[in-house]
């Protein structure tokens, strides 16, 4: 059974939220939507490497916080809830030089004040880079 609050949010949908945000500079773009899972890949580039030409780590976590946030936001209703990042931490295994870096979300911790998010990212040969929790705020709209 699918986690989702609407069963019908499209990748076209989740790309239409990205304009003119962080992630749409980064060039992060949606992959897929699972029953219980989200993923996105961003490019290893002149926009995500630091001077040693590696992926930054700071773009590892946009890509983490990217995906939980907006996978915490596909699970409440938007008329009563938003959702907004509260705690990252990541663990940086490996680097990438190139290509494009793969990002999977899976819910930890689904409640009604608190979101926990699982963010494994892997590269173009699967080799785990990151490992990312994030600790996603679930506010109540005020009426």
């Amino acid at each position: 059974m699918a986690i989702w609050f609407k069963d019908n949010f499209s990748l076209e949908k989740l790309s239409a939220l990205s304009a003119g945000t962080m992630a749409e500079f980064l060039g992060i773009e949606w992959l897929e939507i699972g029953e219980n899972f989200i993923k996105a890949k961003m490019p290893v580039d002149e926009r995500t490497r630091q001077p040693y030409g590696l992926l930054h780590g700071g773009a590892s976590c946009v890509l983490a916080e990217t995906i939980g946030s907006v996978a915490s936001a596909l699970i409440v209703d938007p008329a009563k809830a938003f959702c907004v990042g509260l705690e990252i931490n990541a663990n940086h295994i490996r680097t990438a030089k190139n290509g494009y870096v793969t990002g999977i979300g899976s819910p930890l911790h689904v409640g009604s004040s608190t979101h926990v998010w699982d963010i494994k990212i892997y590269d173009g040969r699967d080799k785990l880079v990151c490992v990312s929790r994030l600790t996603v705020a679930v506010l109540k709209r005020q009426p």
